[in-house]
């Protein structure tokens, strides 16, 4: 797939890696769609540096963990533009709770990473798998490493991603031959979400070969690499987290 003249639609894409995907792929000449849920003023932000880039796009407030709001989006898109040819679902929570404090991860903190992290997903998928299937379009997941080793930011987000993992695995298997679906896994990105977890990163940082934790762009490379270089790739996990989980 070239992604030139193509329709992304990016949720959570108001900051972070979000922001960084929509400039990449701007650059590459997609049209983007913003995705936000509360952060409308970052939003803007984004597709002001969409539109500098000189692509087209739309901004579009939703809740992912709240169907009815996913599939007004998906069809406010698609009217817009004509379709939708890749979902980046990038939308993301998470508490931070050690993983020793067991008594401190409360119910609400699993539902709110599961109804974000999981079911947004699978809602923004489902919703736009039709115009997928139509335009021969792929998904991008984005996940993390916590999905894989157990760690992180609390016991409710590793599960939470390693369950987001799984759906990539099952949304391969039903959107295949049409759509291809992977996701990208990386390790601590440098984002407003690990502001003021100091120790939380030098950790990472330490334990890295390449000897520091990702920026947002380098996620955002591996997406556009994956659209554009991965047309017989599907059902896959992309780690990118400088070796650290090596």
């Amino acid at each position: 797939m070239r992604i030139l003249g193509k329709t992304v639609l990016i949720t959570g894409a108001g900051t972070g890696i979000g922001r960084a995907i929509a400039i990449k792929l701007a650059k590459e000449g997609a049209n983007i769609v913003v995705n936000y849920s509360r952060s409308r003023d970052e939003a803007e932000v984004t597709l002001s540096k969409v539109v500098e880039a000189g692509a087209k796009g739309m901004i579009h407030q939703a809740d992912v963990s709240d169907k009815e709001q996913v599939e007004e989006m998906c069809k406010a898109v698609s009217t817009f533009f004509g379709g939708i040819d890749v979902l980046i679902n990038n939308a993301g929570t998470t508490d931070f709770v050690s993983l020793n404090d067991l008594d401190g991860l409360m119910d609400e903190h699993w539902d709110r990473a599961f109804n974000v992290n999981v079911k947004g997903m699978f809602y923004a998928s489902r919703t736009c798998a039709n115009e997928l299937k139509k335009n021969n379009g792929c998904i991008v997941n984005i996940t993390s490493i916590a999905g894989i080793n157990g760690n992180g930011s609390s016991v409710a987000y590793a599960a939470s991603k390693a369950a987001g993992i799984s759906v990539t695995k099952s949304l391969a298997r039903v959107l295949a031959p049409n759509v291809r679906v992977n996701s990208v896994a990386p390790g601590v990105v440098e984002t407003r979400w690990v502001e003021g977890q100091t120790a939380h990163v030098d950790q990472y940082r330490e334990g890295t070969l390449l000897e520091r934790v990702a920026s947002p762009e380098d996620v955002a490379d591996m997406v556009w690499a994956i659209i554009e270089g991965g047309d017989f790739v599907t059902g896959q996990t992309v780690v990118v987290d400088g070796g650290w989980t090596l």
